[in-house]
């Protein structure tokens, strides 16, 4: 039996049904909803997913229910949106016209000056009621980290949002919970199981059908560009004006987004999101739970996926570092090939990995923590919240009922062209006693590991300092000392 095939994406924007076709591998959401459809209250601030201007709802089928998330419209490509509920700011007022309760509430409590901000804001604080109706402050804050104000302050918005939350609209007042299940249906039926093919003068747009039908593109298209979140892809367009053409959309494939939890430890399909990943992730490794928070704004972790991060091969990722220390591997694909790679193994140099033309990653495995083992993650950055990695550091460690170590696995990313482990430092470790003065010598040993590079997020002085002296933090903590920031509980209500 054929294939079905289509040769135009269908998706929901606010109230009414689109089909698009012939459109450029390189359109984004943004300049979609502007320019096309003069969607003017959607923002441009920075083009590569900082500010939060830009923010929209994007609503998918997962799992069998309709749920949405906020994206930065400035970098979502516009062939991904195949099955989606795309929602702007324009449709976020009360059927009957009035403001909604977020949008109200920012008005009662001066949560916005000149409002270029207001709209994304307006945007994230709705999305965040729909998840959850009764948010924390941590909650409103979190959620925020990806829309930046410079003029307002985030005090009147934070009060803004509580407030909200305590005058939420009944259901038939909010057009989104109003219209859940017919919208549901609607992109249940967009969802009809066809591969995409979208022809423009700049280059071909694939939507594949299934992970089968990847393969077989990818194939056929080696040269193409694979993008799921298109965290990175979207700045090749809007700052480098890179031609990314041909280009596969995989976002959207259920098979690449399942996560499998068991003894062994935790599978995660490439396609999962930072989002998705972080309460499986969490819960075996709390560890984790700083730096995943940490990754972008709600946004960008809405976005990107754990597989993207790995496979662009950046020396500043930051889920290598923790991966690479918990013994991570990757499984990767091409046409009904598979094969398994350590991810220590898969960095090659700068720009290259251990993967061959048409070959993608599939899933990611990272094994269950034994018990006693000393294991910690630090990023270290300009901005703690939604800021790129100077240098991330990664800790695993064991020692035997002596207090010998047995084993050890330390990672550093933004040290070298790669994420690389520090195979000196552990060598340094192993089979002494886990103290001080052989923290000092493994501290000496990065030396050997790593010759860091200056550039504007660090000088290699600061990189190589730094990485030591979180050695000593690693250490001190698995004796039982804190160094880690807290919010005083006399502020807490500031």
């Amino acid at each position: 039996m054929a294939q079905p095939h289509r040769t135009s994406i269908r998706f929901r924007l606010n109230d009414q049904t689109v089909e698009l076709s012939g459109i450029s591998p390189d359109l984004t959401l943004l300049d979609w909803l502007r320019l096309d459809r003069r969607l003017t209250g959607t923002k441009e601030g920075c083009a590569e997913g900082d500010c939060g201007a830009c923010t929209v709802l994007v609503g998918r089928i997962d799992n069998g229910l309709l749920s949405y998330e906020t994206v930065n419209a400035c970098i979502r490509l516009a062939g991904s949106l195949d099955a989606t509920h795309v929602v702007t700011v324009e449709y976020l007022n009360r059927p009957d016209g009035a403001l909604s309760a977020v949008q109200q509430a920012l008005v009662d409590n001066h949560g916005s000056q000149c409002g270029f901000c207001t709209p994304g804001i307006v945007a994230s604080l709705h999305a965040l009621w729909l998840a959850e109706p009764t948010p924390t402050e941590a909650d409103i804050e979190r959620q925020l980290q990806g829309n930046l104000c410079r003029c307002t302050g985030y005090e009147p918005i934070v009060k803004a949002a509580i407030a909200a939350a305590k005058t939420i609209p009944a259901a038939d007042n909010d057009r989104l919970v109003a219209d859940y299940d017919a919208t549901s249906e609607a992109l249940n039926e967009f969802a009809d199981g066809a591969r995409v093919t979208l022809e423009h003068e700049s280059g071909t747009t694939f939507v594949p059908a299934d992970v089968d039908d990847l393969a077989a593109l990818y194939e056929a298209h080696p040269e193409a560009t694979i993008v799921a979140g298109s965290t990175d892809v979207g700045l090749w367009v809007t700052k480098h004006m890179r031609d990314i053409a041909p280009v596969i959309h995989i976002g959207h494939l259920e098979e690449l987004k399942q996560i499998k939890i068991d003894e062994t430890g935790i599978t995660l399909g490439a396609g999962v999101s930072y989002t998705s990943a972080r309460g499986a992730l969490v819960s075996v490794f709390p560890q984790m739970a700083e730096l995943w928070d940490r990754i972008g704004g709600e946004q960008v972790r809405n976005m990107g996926t754990v597989g993207g991060n790995i496979a662009n091969g950046s020396p500043i990722g930051d889920t290598p570092p923790p991966l690479i220390a918990l013994n991570a591997s990757v499984t990767l694909r091409k046409g009904s090939g598979h094969r398994t790679v350590a991810l220590a193994d898969f960095f090659i140099e700068y720009g290259k990995q251990d993967r061959q033309p048409a070959e993608f990653v599939e899933s990611i495995f990272v094994p269950a923590l034994e018990e006693d083992v000393f294991f910690a993650v630090y990023k270290i950055s300009k901005r703690r919240d939604e800021d790129i990695s100077a240098l991330c550091g990664a800790f695993h460690v064991t020692t035997d009922d002596d207090g010998a170590v047995v084993s050890a696995r330390i990672a550093f990313g933004g040290m070298a062209g790669t994420p690389k482990r520090a195979s000196a430092a552990e060598t340094a470790l192993i089979g002494q006693p886990w103290s001080w003065d052989t923290i000092q010598a493994a501290r000496a040993a990065l030396a050997e590991d790593y010759q860091p590079l200056s550039d504007w997020r660090a000088s290699a002085e600061y990189r190589m300092l730094t990485a030591q002296n979180l050695m000593i933090r690693f250490f001190l903590e698995t004796c039982g000392a804190s160094a880690r920031i807290e919010r005083h509980p006399a502020l807490a209500e500031v």
